[in-house]
């Protein structure tokens, strides 16, 4: 079937033309080889059809991802993962924050910061070699949710009141960070670039995005196992344990869980070459 005569279904309603491109590129980031690669692609376009949704795509190009190798299958479903982190929206504050804090940063989630005029509690801050952050996380359960330009207006009043605070530069945050799990509408990044906030999304900013850091970094949050039950995942989220790396550190949270020794071993395998992928 050719590709310009099929129509797909996106999350949010939209009816566009599906392309071959787009899945390649999907599926080669999950690390597979060009021969799995292909063997799948071939397979997906097979059972192409009219007004096929984007879900029933995904769902049978993770299926083959994961009967070939489950690493695979992990770093291709590191979008969902990320909203696998909600509802509440918490531990996708505390995922950002261990991102900062693998990339060399002290962190604080969570914390009341004073403001000239009100106290704000702030998700994230973070500092490094004279950068000091604030970072507001905004977590959407739905793909089809973005962050339009009523975010970024609000959280840069924010950040100016909680730095007019400051009498002098000791201490002053000097970063403004907007932080998302999807995506920003247009106005939303131009007025950020306007008044120098940063804005930080799933794919943006170009090649520096979400995805681009941690799968540059190898910091994939732990709802990305395709080994773990969404239980057991729940209860790691609730220990703090948001990265695979931390739960390399902590094994013995497997044990809590009644784990079996087999189990384990695959579970801790999946990690292992997940950590290590780069």
């Amino acid at each position: 079937m050719k590709e310009e005569t099929v129509t797909i279904v996106k999350s949010s309603g939209d009816r566009v033309a599906f392309s071959n491109d787009k899945l390649r590129n999907s599926l080669s980031r999950s690390g597979a080889d060009a021969h799995t690669v292909d063997t799948i692609m071939e397979a997906v376009l097979s059972e192409l059809y009219q007004g096929i949704s984007t879900r029933e795509i995904y769902n049978r190009a993770f299926a083959l991802l994961k009967k070939s190798k489950s690493v695979y299958a992990s770093k291709y479903k590191l979008k969902k993962a990320i909203y696998e982190l909600g509802p509440t929206g918490f531990p996708f504050e505390k995922f950002i924050g261990a991102l900062l804090t693998y990339a060399g940063y002290k962190v604080k989630v969570g914390k009341i910061m004073q403001g000239k005029c009100v106290s704000h509690e702030v998700d994230v801050i973070a500092t490094k070699n004279g950068e000091h952050i604030i970072a507001e996380c905004k977590f959407h359960g739905e793909k089809s949710n973005t962050c339009n330009v009523k975010v970024p207006l609000y959280i840069q009043s924010r950040y100016l009141d909680i730095i007019d605070q400051y009498t002098n530069l000791e201490g002053r945050p000097n970063e403004g960070w907007v932080v998302t799990n999807t995506r920003f509408t247009t106005d939303a990044i131009t007025y950020g670039n306007c008044v120098g906030l940063y804005l930080l999304s799933w794919d943006h900013p170009r090649d520096n995005g979400l995805k681009d850091r941690i799968d540059r970094l190898a910091l994939y949050p732990i709802t990305v196992s395709t080994l773990l039950t969404n239980r057991e995942k729940q209860f790691l989220l609730s220990r703090d344990i948001v990265l695979c790396r931390q739960l390399l550190k902590d094994v013995f949270y497997l044990d809590h869980l009644g784990i079996s020794e087999k189990r384990k071993s695959g579970i801790l395998k999946e990690i292992s070459m997940l950590c290590n992928a780069n």
